[in-house]
């Protein structure tokens, strides 16, 4: 787990390991998710480069239910 420390302009730097294990460069955008005091950052990609990504992904019990409308 890596720890990161918000500056006083709200900005966080993403540890080199995590960088490197998510293949993001400089300049990528990312989608920021929050939900029930969790944020999530996601690397916003082209159809293109998730063709495959989600092989063997289990996607029972993904949502709650108050996601479902």
């Amino acid at each position: 787990m890596e720890t990161v420390k918000v500056s006083r302009k709200y900005q966080v730097v993403i540890p080199k390991k995590l960088r490197q294990e998510a293949n993001i460069k400089p300049g990528d955008k990312m989608v920021a998710l929050a939900k029930h005091g969790v944020l999530q950052y996601v690397p916003l990609r082209s159809l293109r480069e998730t063709k495959g990504m989600a092989k063997g992904l289990e996607s029972a019990d993904l949502r709650d239910e108050t996601d479902r409308s």
